[in-house]
């Protein structure tokens, strides 16, 4: 298996890379590739939205439609299935919830893309997403054994730590809950807000 980051200068991305490589090492397995890492910066198309400045970040309260990125699954996808179509690698998998409220997060969005990868570079690459008929609750129960404290969820954090008030950590926190797991998670607001949606 062959992991992918895309780091596009977003606020979170940092807190976000160290988790993903601490919870590689976590799983201990040479069956993983170690971390691929693309660079594809967005600051001239973001401007100063939130996810770039870090300001005005969607709270603990706010709908999940506050924290959508426009074009972020083609963004994430598109360097890695030229990375894959250029191995020979078939199959690339997301992991996008059945839950998720936008278009760009359900069947016939994947068929299209994987339509112009077939069309614009050599060879098929059909786009998985293995967590698609699933909720954020079932996902929790799938990986209630896996090292989830090298997980990251924040989209607003504080020196490298969930900050425990926005958006995203209100879902972690709640997800945490559905399940009835205890928390790992070290927040910067160390009162954690109630999980309001």
């Amino acid at each position: 298996m062959q992991p992918f980051f895309i780091r596009s200068g977003l606020t979170w991305e940092q807190g976000e890379l160290t988790a993903s490589e601490q919870f590689l090492n976590a799983l201990a397995t040479d069956r993983i590739e170690p971390l691929v890492v693309f660079e594809m910066p967005l600051w001239d198309l973001h401007g100063d939205h939130w996810s770039v400045t870090g300001r005005d970040v969607p709270g603990a309260d706010s709908d999940d439609t506050a924290v959508y990125l426009p074009g972020r699954n083609v963004l994430l996808l598109v360097k890695a299935a030229i990375w894959c179509q250029r191995r020979g690698i078939r199959e690339l998998a997301l992991g996008v919830l059945g839950t998720s409220p936008f278009a760009d997060a359900h069947g016939p969005f994947f068929h299209h893309l994987e339509a112009m990868f077939a069309r614009s570079g050599d060879g098929v690459v059909r786009i998985v997403r293995p967590f698609s008929g699933l909720s954020k609750r079932q996902v929790m129960e799938l990986g209630r054994d896996l090292p989830l404290q090298w997980t990251f969820s924040c989209i607003a954090p504080v020196e490298g730590l969930h900050c425990g008030r926005c958006n995203k950590c209100a879902e972690r926190i709640k997800a945490f809950r559905s399940v009835g797991m205890a928390d790992p998670t070290q927040y910067a607001d160390a009162a954690r807000p109630a999980a309001t949606h």
